[in-house]
């Protein structure tokens, strides 16, 4: 009898085990299984993937804006073929200080084009360049700018053109820091477009630079491929020669895409007002009106050069970058202004 009592007993505490390990490994299963809300996930995510930008006001309504437009049965949700966003280059991607790296693209190609071109001793500007006159160069107008530009970076086929400017990105120095151009490319603000590629944007450069010149480099920097990189453009002509076909870049600037030109390049290009602009000039304040005027939720964001010991301070005064009118109309509007000093934790990914 007690045997039986005793045999009972533990087919029963081995019925409670079994039970409670199936109770266990049911809760454990749904634990597995159970998604966190979108909202959820991207507080989670936010942190780490912005995580060159101190938890300020700039990446608060950065993560805001994104969580408001991405979240199905949010009021402000936005589809994902809407989900356009554009940024300017210069300054807003990467440095663009003592010049627009194009431009010492154009000072170096002046030196190492001379030998073929004696006449430049003497005749302004390309004079300047070789005798290293920085008081002549810092007067360089823009005129000035475009005919060094022109002489360098056109008569020759594209393909030519987009290795010299590979070789360069490769072989030379920023003269402050001494390390490759592509090097000064903002982490945060490359932490920025993979964050919002995450949540299926398309990120768009819309730069007053030379497309082609961007186009060379933008995809391994940036991850932004080269139809969708919109910049100002020189000319170009279908041509044979040997019997080999080629497009060549011709002396004359086609599309100056800067102010008022940069929406018109997006509705021309694109096709789609953005919701999403980042700039950090007057040259960005029409892009980011057009942006901030669209229906339904928007984000206009400027970076404001303040940290002259990371990178440079800057705004209304510089003749590189100038940021005056588009402050002025930051400030008004309630737009994003990031404090370079203050919101980033790092400058450069080197």
């Amino acid at each position: 009898m007690t045997a039986i009592r005793t045999h009972a007993t533990l087919l029963c505490i081995k019925r409670c085990v079994s039970a409670a390990i199936l109770c266990a490994v049911s809760l454990l299963a749904a634990c597995g299984t159970q998604q966190p809300s979108s909202q959820a996930q991207d507080q989670l995510l936010a942190p780490a993937a912005l995580k060159s930008w101190n938890d300020g006001p700039s990446r608060q309504a950065i993560t805001e804006f994104v969580r408001a437009v991405t979240q199905p049965g949010s009021p402000d949700f936005v589809g994902v073929d809407e989900r356009i966003a554009v940024f300017d280059n210069d300054g807003t991607l990467w440095s663009e200080q003592p010049l627009y790296f194009q431009v010492l693209f154009a000072l170096d190609q002046v030196r190492a084009m001379a030998p073929s071109h004696p006449s430049w001793k003497t005749t302004p500007p390309f004079q300047a360049v070789l005798r290293n006159d920085q008081k002549a160069l810092a007067k360089l107008t823009t005129r000035d700018l475009i005919q060094i530009i022109t002489a360098t970076q056109t008569g020759m086929d594209s393909e030519q053109y987009t290795r010299q400017v590979q070789d360069w990105m490769r072989t030379a120095r920023h003269p402050r820091f001494q390390v490759p151009y592509s090097s000064l490319t903002y982490a945060p603000m490359r932490e920025l477009l993979d964050y919002l590629r995450a949540h299926d944007f398309k990120t768009y450069i819309v730069s007053g630079g030379d497309v082609a010149f961007m186009r060379a480099w933008a995809q391994q920097a940036y991850g932004i491929p080269p139809e969708q990189v919109i910049g100002s453009r020189f000319a170009i002509t279908y041509d044979m020669r040997d019997g080999q076909p080629r497009l060549l870049r011709l002396p004359k600037l086609e599309f100056n895409d800067d102010g008022p030109a940069k929406p018109v390049a997006i509705q021309n290009i694109i096709g789609r007002r953005p919701i999403f602009a980042f700039g950090n000039s007057d040259g960005d304040l029409q892009m980011l009106q057009w942006t901030a005027a669209g229906p339904g939720r928007r984000f206009a964001g400027l970076v404001h050069h303040t940290d002259a010991t990371r990178e440079w301070a800057y705004d209304r005064e510089s003749s590189i970058g100038r940021l005056d009118k588009a402050l002025d109309e930051a400030r008004r509007q309630g737009w994003t202004i990031v404090d370079m000093e203050k919101e980033w934790s790092r400058m450069y990914a080197y």
